[in-house]
């Protein structure tokens, strides 16, 4: 129990603060007896937790990445920062020109589509979207 002596308007005030069951105070204000009911706090809000997808969940529907240990990498589109794959524009066996828009790279927050050098013909696919990547790791083989 609390006691509280208060002046409002000249007027005096003894209070005593009884029981509190949830938001239903017991108080006794000059002698009488009073229930109050307090405004119930609101509950803090739980942050919700962030769900990325698996890298090998966002890959499914895509071709299945080269084995990285077999394939020639010299004729490779290579990464040219570390950032991670957003999108695939070829497949195996897909013919492109020089230029032609090969993979996108998100980096720094930004896309950056990483363009074919050359003409030719796409004989491996070493990454899958979802994937991060290093600067120099080898993206696509084009001979």
């Amino acid at each position: 129990m609390k006691e509280y002596k208060y002046t409002i308007n000249g007027n005096k005030y003894e209070v005593v603060v009884g029981d509190i069951v949830e938001n239903i105070a017991t108080l006794t204000v000059n002698g009488e007896e009073y229930k109050v009911e307090m405004e119930k706090q609101p509950e803090p809000e739980k942050p919700k937790p962030v769900v990325r997808p698996a890298a090998a969940a966002a890959s499914a529907d895509n071709a299945p990445a080269a084995d990285k240990g077999t394939v020639n990498k010299n004729n490779a589109v290579k990464a040219p920062l570390p950032g991670v794959i957003t999108d695939i524009k070829v497949a195996v066996g897909d013919e492109v020109k020089a230029g032609d828009t090969v993979v996108v790279l998100e980096a720094m927050k930004m896309a950056n589509n990483l363009q074919s050098e050359k003409s030719g013909k796409v004989t491996a696919v070493c990454v899958s979207i979802g994937e991060s990547v290093m600067e120099d790791d080898a993206l696509v083989v084009i001979e």
